[in-house]
Formats: C-alpha cells, sequence, structure tokens
C-alpha cells in the first residue's frame, strides 16, 4: 500500500520506492542512538521512545495521504521506520535475561513472532482500508491509522509490564553467562568492541544476510511477472519466501543453542550462495520457489545465529550501542539492496541480480573460511 499511495501522490511511479527506502533509511539513523539509549537509561524507555516514534511518523503518513502531500508522507515514512530500530532491539533485549545455552532459542522465537505480522499484515489493511473508507477517509490512510493504533499499544505494554529493566535484569542475573566476566568488565569503546573477530562476523552475517535476501526478494515478483506467471503462483512464491524468512526460525534458534553460532552462520552462508545461483534459472516457477525458500532461510540462519553470536563476549553496558550499530549496518544493507536491484535488474536482468547477490555472499563465505583456517593453525600449533 505504500507504494500504492507514493504513487498516487507524487502522480509518477518512479517515485513509488522512495517512501520505503526513507523508512529503511529512518530505521538505520535510529538504531545506534535507541542502543546507546538502552546503554544509558535502559531498556524500557528505549523501547518505548522508539515505538513512541512509530506512531508519531504512522500519524504524519496518515495525515499526509489525506492533505495529498507527497514529502508528507515521505517525512512519516521515514519517522515510522525509526520505530523499526526498537522493535529489532526487542530480539536482544528478550534474549540477555536468559543463559547463553538458551539465547539462540529465544531470538528464534522473536523471529519467528514475525510470522503473525505477516499474516496479520496484510488482514490489518483489509479491514483498515474498508473501515478509512466508511468513514469519509481516504482509505489508503487505514493503514496508517491502524498502525498508529497498533504501535501506541506496543508503548502501553512496555511501559506497564516490562519491569523490572532487563538491563538491570542482565546485570544481578545468575543466568547472565557473559565471557568478558560480567557486570563488573569495564565498558570498552565501540572501536575496540569491533576489533573482536566474532563481533565483526556477526555483524557481516546480519549485513550480507539481508543484502542478498532484500535484491532477490524484491525483485522476484516483477521478474515472474515479466514471465507470464499469473499473481496467484507469485503470492505462492512470496508465500515461500516467508516461510523460510520466519516459519523455521524457532528451529533455527534451536540449532544455534545445539551446535553453535558459527555452524549455523556457515549454512546460512551456503544457502545463499545456493539461492544466488539459482536465481538466474528461476524464470521456471519450481526453481523460483526454491531460490526464494534458501534465499530467506539463509537470511534466517545468518540473523538469528549472528544475532546470538554478537550478545556473546559482551557485557550488558555494551550491548545496546553496539548491538544498535550492528543493526544500523544491516539496515543500511537493507536499504542499498533495494535501492540497486531495480537498475541491475533493469541492465542485465535476473542473471546480473544473481551475480550481484552471490558476490555479497562470497564475502562473507571467504571471511568465515579464513577464519576457519586461522583456528585450525591455532589447533595445530
Amino acid at each position: 500500500m505504500l507504494t500504492i499511495a507514493a504513487a498516487t501522490l507524487a502522480g509518477d511511479a518512479a517515485y513509488a520506492g522512495i517512501p520505503g527506502a526513507a523508512m529503511l533509511f529512518g530505521r538505520a539513523l535510529a538504531a545506534y542512538p535507541i542502543g546507546w539509549l538502552m546503554d544509558a537509561a535502559g531498556r524500557r524507555p528505549a523501547l518505548a521512545l522508539g515505538y513512541l516514534m512509530g506512531v508519531v511518523g504512522a500519524v504524519v503518513g496518515a495525515l499526509a495521504i489525506m492533505g495529498e502531500s507527497y514529502a508528507g508522507l515521505v517525512a512519516g515514512a521515514a519517522v515510522f521506520g525509526m520505530s523499526r530500530a526498537s522493535s529489532d532491539q526487542s530480539r536482544y533485549v528478550a534474549a540477555e535475561v536468559h543463559s547463553a545455552r538458551r539465547r539462540g532459542r529465544i531470538i528464534g522465537r522473536m523471529v519467528f513472532a514475525g510470522t503473525i505480522g505477516s499474516i496479520g499484515g496484510p488482514l490489518t489493511v483489509y479491514v483498515s482500508t474498508n473501515l478509512a473508507e466508511g468513514a469519509g477517509i481516504n482509505e489508503l490512510a487505514g493503514p496508517w491509522l491502524a498502525a498508529a493504533v497498533l504501535v501506541g499499544v506496543a508503548v502501553s505494554l512496555i511501559l506497564t509490564f516490562v519491569r523490572p529493566d532487563p538491563r538491570d535484569m542482565s546485570v544481578a542475573s545468575p543466568l547472565d553467562v557473559v565471557t568478558r566476566g560480567g557486570s563488573d568488565a569495564a565498558v570498552r569503546p565501540l572501536r575496540e568492541i569491533f576489533r573482536a573477530v566474532n563481533v565483526r562476523v556477526a555483524v557481516l552475517a546480519m549485513l550480507v544476510g539481508q543484502l542478498v535476501m532484500v535484491m532477490v526478494m524484491t525483485i522476484a515478483p516483477l521478474h515472474l511477472h515479466n514471465h507470464d506467471h499469473v499473481p496467484t503462483t507469485i503470492a505462492i512464491a512470496v508465500a515461500v519466501h516467508t516461510v523460510g524468512m520466519f516459519g523455521l526460525a524457532a528451529l533455527t534458534g534451536r540449532l544455534v543453542d545445539r551446535y553453535g553460532r558459527m555452524p549455523v552462520i556457515v549454512l546460512g552462508a551456503g544457502q545463499l550462495v545456493a539461492a544466488s545461483v539459482l536465481t538466474p534459472f528461476s524464470a521456471d516457477l519450481g526453481v523460483m520457489l526454491l531460490a526464494m525458500f534458501l534465499v530467506g532461510y539463509g537470511w534466517n540462519m545468518c540473523f538469528v545465529a549472528g544475532s546470538a553470536l554478537l550478545i556473546d563476549g559482551l557485557s550488558p553496558r555494551e550491548r545496546g550501542r553496539t548491538q544498535g550499530a550492528g543493526d544500523a549496518l544491516a539496515a543500511v544493507a537493507a536499504a542499498t539492496g533495494s535501492l540497486a536491484t531495480g537498475p541491475v535488474f533493469s541492465a542485465g536482468g535476473m542473471n546480473w541480480v544473481g551475480v550481484a547477490a552471490l558476490a555479497g555472499s562470497l564475502v562473507l563465505v571467504t571471511v568465515l573460511a579464513r577464519r576457519g583456517l586461522a583456528r585450525a593453525r591455532v589447533a595445530g600449533a
């Protein structure tokens, strides 16, 4: 609905993707400040503030549509995107009050909860557009008003029920297993934190997963449409992709806890490579379904395992800003993939999209291979 509203207000389909990109960049812009606030003031106020920005952005977006202001819609989308920074950080907040042995499955459950949104979102759009039309409001404003209400409920729930603050629980709880020695460890500057190999690998896994997944997923429906596939089959392909992204997240979390963070990231990277190789041959629906699932589940494995790996080795008062910085980089990667895939597709079709996705995937594979070789040398010394 966002692209439809943008194209309608701008009067030109060429501007349809800008509000979506603004939403992604808003998410990237707010990720680090929200993380910094989590360390400074606690998880609860930071989460609430982030979601409150979502309420403001949704109201601005609705008013922009009703006032036929394209610039207002872009601004509303950017502010609304900032709330995603809080949503992203919530997986870490839920995981940090559990021991390291359980963090993978907790993050997996949080990601699995995205399935509710992927199913409930379209239903909310249908209901809210009908309600808005019945009230004499531009139907395209309905989803924005519904978002304002739902995110407002989230703010109320956070302020009411998230007590005590998870940051304090993490510091005090005997379940908190921090490899650096717990809450007494000195808080390191961000530059020093990112010198740690595991931190860099964790962030790179999430970054590459976002970039590759967004590049393939964004353009796949248009690619299928250009090969005369009907909307029903395109919807099936999107559904298969969604199952890969969210539906198996609980299983991924268990794999992370049982076999370790790195092995699951390696499996995720392999699936991203496979999806990238299959993409140029995806005019066939069966191949596209396989590619869409693999790129979705590859992202899932990199995201869940990368998130769990990032928490490991950070003291509670280092986590917010470090995780915020990682999420900011991943959001920039997602925005870059969203903006780049169209021109790449226009220049060389799905072949070039596959090549670009493969190049990104191989960066992660190379880093993982070098780390594995380095560990083997140390073990053999």
